[in-house]
């Protein structure tokens, strides 16, 4: 089964240090929530985030939002053929079940995310929709196991989409990043077998998982 990986996502609760900045403690009052069970968001946050650590990759839920909307709405993840998982930047690892329906609405996602960071699960019916885990990216490896690993950044080789899933079997490992700025950490880096650069211009997360999943469908189906 093919595999894949967003990693290093900007999903994470509002960090301690920055849990009782104005802009944090008024969005959380207008929304009956508690700072810290809320999902860390630059359009609110924006001004608590100023100065925090590895800035520029984080509070960008929406982002892991649009790619797993890409990757659930295809043929390939609904007939069980990819499992995804969401490696974020704190090393927390969200497995997704099989055939899960995420919501369209980006604040449905937020709450189900935020409920997950919480209760480390959502499940319905005694059928596991999520788990969240303390796991790096070097453990996920190790307990995916694959055959290889291949990074798609614009410090890769050029290569094509099209050219790129031909080589892709069952048992790859194809990894994106889940931020909006920046590169990879070299600790990932170091454990990819290929990294490839699949355009001249810097698209979004969503559009690459889009393009590559098709066009490894059409080597599988068609």
């Amino acid at each position: 089964m093919l595999t894949l990986i967003l990693t290093q996502s900007s999903l994470e609760i509002v960090p301690s240090e920055i849990q009782n900045h104005p802009s944090v403690t008024s969005y959380c009052k207008r929304n009956k929530k508690k700072s810290s069970e809320v999902l860390l968001d630059n359009s609110w946050h924006f001004a608590a985030m100023k100065g925090i650590s590895n800035e520029i990759k984080r509070g960008r839920p929406d982002i892991i939002h649009l790619a797993l909307l890409a990757i659930c709405s295809t043929p390939l993840y609904q007939q069980k053929k990819i499992k995804v998982f969401v490696h974020t930047i704190n090393n927390q690892v969200i497995t997704l079940g099989d055939q899960i329906r995420l919501p369209k609405s980006y604040h449905r996602f937020q709450g189900i995310i935020e409920k997950l960071f919480k209760e480390k699960k959502i499940e319905l019916s005694d059928l596991k929709l999520m788990e969240l885990q303390s796991m790096t990216f070097e453990e996920l490896l190790n307990k995916i196991k694959p055959e290889k690993v291949v990074g798609f950044s614009t410090e890769g080789k050029n290569s094509t989409f099209e050219e790129s899933a031909k080589t892709i079997t069952d048992n790859t490992c194809i990894v994106v990043g889940g931020f909006q700025k920046g590169h990879f950490e070299e600790n990932i880096k170091n454990k990819f077998d290929q990294i490839e650069k699949l355009s001249q211009n810097s698209l979004e997360t969503h559009v690459i998982l889009s393009r590559i999943i098709y066009e490894y469908e059409k080597t599988i189906f068609m």
